[in-house]
């Protein structure tokens, strides 16, 4: 009964709808900007594709008032269209297939009609266009000089249930818009990138006959088995460097955190409770936060590596879990009203360790699986809401969520 409760502690799936995004935040006053098509080739399919995928990127930056209206120019014109001359900035781009297939893209940024930042860029396959956007975006950000987006850059890894214990695990971009399936055929659940590069993968099979830990190198395709446990097996975060893993195992059916050293192969069991212990994550080398139920219900604790006390985090809500720490910050979910047995809503809250600060992050839906942006600009988490199944995208200095929904697929868990 502890494993079936530690799994339901941990897992959470819903159904998902088609693809938009939604801007849940009041926008703010921000310079405006425009982007004018100057593309000479593809077709207008193609051309309006990257066009939107540019404009959602330019918003998501939260810098600017992104004007949606699709115009067309040519490049080397001396002045912008009509419609733009009003506007703070304006960002010209030409799409141009060379000889040998490739996607080139030539940009310049446009202020009172002068150009202030000229790129160029080559990715040899068209399909893949939407990372050209995400770095466009970022190099706009760069030059503006705001804090750092490089999260939208990397790629996100999920896992979604196609059918009856059938699943695939997908490399993404964050907005969903280019997949591709790493894992299918079986049930394989919580991927978790294994180093910051995200040259490799972990994820966990039902498959055998225990629960079983695997690591995939992305390049060569190979799979391993690295660990497997009665009960459960789900690694719940990876070191900075690499080299230490966080596990939830329950080998007498007993979940607990273990600290697993990818070195030495060894596993080494760090909590010691008779209930549950589960999702554990680095606050740094020698500190981590977990999801425990010592309390009667799930709730959020950290403890130092090596030692025996545990110290409570959360004294708002009666169900919290599914937890990310970035430096002195904790995000969770938590459970919105005290029926456990009826529909509720969960929201993620933000506290901080060195203070009595609580931000709720979101409103409305089922809200899960936070996890923290490497520079801890960004939140990443999962929205389940009027039958909708989104990855979310929260931006903690601007006050903005954005939503990226599922095409097809139920969404269980996912890390960037």
């Amino acid at each position: 009964m502890k494993i079936l409760l530690s799994w339901i502690f941990i897992i959470s799936i819903s159904f998902a709808n088609d693809a938009t995004i939604d801007v849940i935040k009041k926008v703010e006053s921000l310079p405006t900007i425009a982007v004018e098509d100057s593309s000479v080739s593809y077709d207008d399919t193609f051309k309006l594709r990257f066009f939107k995928a540019l404009v959602a990127d330019l918003n998501v930056i939260s810098l600017f008032n992104v004007d949606r209206h699709h115009r067309k120019t040519h490049y080397n014109d001396t002045d912008v269209i009509v419609e733009n001359k009003n506007m703070d900035y304006v960002l010209r781009y030409k799409l141009e297939e060379d000889d040998d297939g490739a996607l080139n893209v030539e940009l310049k940024l446009l202020k009172n009609n002068e150009a202030v930042l000229l790129k160029k860029y080559r990715i040899n396959r068209k399909n893949v266009y939407i990372f050209i956007s995400h770095t466009i975006a970022y190099d706009v950000n760069e030059f503006m000089g705001a804090s750092s987006v490089e999260w939208m850059k990397r790629r996100v890894i999920f896992s979604k249930v196609v059918s009856s214990k059938k699943t695939e695990i997908v490399i993404a971009d964050y907005t969903l818009t280019y997949q591709h399936i790493m894992v299918k055929g079986g049930f394989s659940i919580f991927p978790k990138w294994a180093n910051k590069k995200q040259t490799a993968f972990y994820y966990t099979t039902l498959d055998t006959k225990k629960p079983t830990l695997k690591y995939v190198d992305i390049s060569t395709g190979e799979s391993k088995a690295i660990i497997s446990s009665d009960g459960m097996m789900i690694c719940s975060d990876v070191s900075n460097d690499s080299t230490k893993l966080l596990l939830t195992m329950a080998p007498k059916g007993q979940p607990d955190i273990y600290l697993y050293d990818t070195q030495t192969f060894k596993a080494k069991k760090i909590t010691n409770y008779t209930g549950i212990d589960v999702n554990a994550q680095f606050m740094n080398d020698k500190k981590i936060v977990f999801v425990s139920g010592r309390l009667g219900y799930p709730n959020i604790f950290s403890k130092v590596i090596g030692s025996s006390g545990v110290d409570q985090m959360v004294y708002y809500g009666k169900s919290n879990a599914a937890c990310s720490a970035f430096g002195e910050y904790i995000v969770y979910k938590s459970r919105e009203s005290s029926n456990a047995f009826s529909k509720n809503t969960f929201n993620l809250h933000l506290i901080s360790t060195k203070t009595d600060f609580i931000r709720r992050l979101t409103a409305t839906g089922i809200n899960e699986f936070p996890r923290f942006s490497k520079d801890g600009d960004a939140i990443l988490f999962i929205k389940n809401y009027k039958s909708q199944s989104s990855i979310g995208i929260i931006r903690l200095n601007h006050n903005k969520n954005y939503l990226f929904p599922l095409k097809y697929g139920r969404l269980q868990a996912m890390d960037w």
